[in-house]
């Protein structure tokens, strides 16, 4: 089997990782609490860094008027089948060997995690502007939305979002498609000379 194959089908076997392991994680530091308290984000769900993080963040946030975290969203039941197929589909790519399919792939992938990342930011935008009006504290003109990526200072905490594992994998498994693509190239050229 040609390299340029076996890096295509291992990028897109990568994404599997998503099933595996955690894509994003928030961390709230704060004076008052000498544990971080945090949340995971997988593909199909949110669950606690730490034992009862979620439950202490929704207790929290409900004296200023937050949502509680969600347990269940409709990306958490459409991102798992878009995960699937597009490892599939890359697999298949990857069998098949058209260099141009690895770019589409590549390209489809990077788009797609441009509209995941877009929807995260929508949904972090609503959770921290989105307040109950008969909250127990309210700052007028104060949004607690944390981070898209990165730390950000709300109130007296540290509001910490970054990837974890699975978005790694993903990265790695996109970035791989690529590499594919340049291989087959090489490869095509040698079949000339």
């Amino acid at each position: 089997m040609k390299r340029s194959k076996i890096i295509m089908i291992t990028g897109s076997a990568m994404l599997l990782a998503l099933f595996i392991f955690p894509l994003w994680n928030i961390t709230l530091e704060a004076p008052q609490y000498p544990e971080p308290l945090g949340m995971d984000i997988w593909i199909n769900k949110v669950v606690d860094s730490n034992p009862n993080d979620i439950k202490n963040i929704n207790l929290m946030n409900h004296y200023i008027g937050m949502k509680d975290v969600p347990v269940t969203m409709k990306e958490f039941k459409i991102f798992p089948i878009v995960i699937l197929v597009m490892a599939v589909l890359g697999i298949l790519i990857g069998i098949i060997g058209k260099r141009k399919l690895f770019l589409f792939w590549g390209i489809t992938m990077i788009v797609l995690g441009i509209i995941g990342m877009y929807d995260f930011y929508l949904w972090l935008y609503d959770y921290g502007h989105n307040l109950n009006p008969h909250a127990a504290i309210k700052i007028p003109g104060q949004g607690y939305m944390p981070p898209l990526f990165g730390a950000k200072s709300i109130l007296n905490f540290n509001a910490i979002s970054l990837p974890m594992t699975g978005a790694y994998f993903m990265v790695v498994g996109i970035a791989l498609s690529f590499v594919a693509f340049f291989q087959a190239k090489k490869e095509t050229k040698k079949i000339y000379y």
